[in-house]
């Protein structure tokens, strides 16, 4: 086992480098660069010149990619954001972990609805509980999320006033400890709703198709001819293996909780990396685009590992070499 992630840790180095080379390429591709976009249409060319020369722009693409992964690899650097001016990793700090907070929420609260409602629809499969279920899980899939936001802004958020409808905390507000914690959790329930119906939908039917492949198999049939108690046969012999799908992948959703949900934190005004990425693309701003995304891309790598990982310990009879 221990070589085994060794052997996997080396290899995400070249993986990394391999994928900082294809994005960076994709974005210098893109038509136009963040000075054309985002400087004053009144500077001077000497001015404009300058800027480009600080920030190598009016070097070759090749020489462009090697003085931004010297600054990776010597001081750890992911450049300078052209847009807000400041380092890529600050801005990373300041956005990244608002998204986690709803993602790791919606996961979370998505898992412990999601779950046990697709062992029953295995268990009583083509009944009323599974049929109304199914049916639920696909409109939760299919619902835009935009849609399905707005829909919630207009009735609970406008016409009920029940709950915020934009950002993280009540503007103005100087609120610390619990009552900051309070605020927050507030502000989060109507996007958490969204982002909620979309993956309860998923990982039930995910649960419920891999609790149904596990009921057929002999060991089941065999564990019911002994006499024992359905119960004791579903929840004791069937479930464990039949999450060991689920479990595999809840290590690979890993990067998704940083990655941010654009549309919902764009319609809620949630200051999340999502919409950060968004105004990266239209103002042309590659080097945040490119750290973003780096990020994510070993986080992929990181969470597929664990999924590799996790599958071995919870089924003994995978071994990994």
């Amino acid at each position: 086992m221990l070589q085994y992630i060794t052997r996997r840790i080396l290899l995400i180095i070249p993986t990394i480098v391999g994928v900082s080379l294809v994005l960076f390429f994709i974005f210098a591709m893109a038509p136009g660069d963040a000075i054309t976009a985002n400087m004053d249409p009144n500077m001077s060319v000497e001015t404009k010149q300058a800027i480009r020369e600080k920030y190598h722009l009016d070097e070759p693409k090749t020489t462009q990619y090697m003085y931004w992964l010297k600054g990776v690899v010597t001081e750890g650097s992911l450049g300078e954001s052209f847009y807000y001016k400041r380092p890529v990793s600050e801005v990373m700090k300041d956005f990244i972990p608002n998204s986690f907070i709803l993602g790791a929420a919606s996961l979370i609260l998505g898992l412990i609805i999601a779950v046990p409602i697709g062992i029953v629809s295995a268990t009583k499969q083509y009944s009323f509980f599974d049929k109304f279920f199914t049916v639920f899980a696909l409109m939760g899939i299919s619902m835009p999320s935009f849609f399905f936001g707005l829909i919630l802004i207009k009735y609970l958020g406008v016409q009920l006033n029940l709950f915020p409808i934009s950002g993280m905390t009540t503007p103005g507000s100087a609120y610390t400890g619990m009552q900051y914690v309070l605020d927050v959790l507030k502000h989060m329930i109507l996007p958490l709703i969204v982002l909620t119906l979309g993956s309860v939908g998923g990982w039930m039917r995910y649960t419920r198709s891999s609790m149904l492949e596990v009921v057929r198999q002999d060991y089941i049939r065999t564990a019911r001819a002994k006499g024992l108690k359905e119960k004791v046969v579903i929840y004791k012999h069937a479930l464990r293996n039949a999450l060991i799908p689920v479990v595999t992948l809840l290590g690979m959703s890993i990067p998704g909780l940083f990655s941010g949900a654009t549309l919902t934190e764009k319609i809620f005004n949630w200051p999340g990396i999502g919409p950060v990425q968004l105004s990266a693309v239209n103002n042309r701003d590659y080097y945040l685009l490119m750290g973003i995304n780096l990020t994510l891309a070993i986080l992929v790598l990181i969470g597929n590992l664990l999924a590799d990982i996790i599958y071995a310990l919870v089924d003994p009879r995978i071994r990994l070499k």
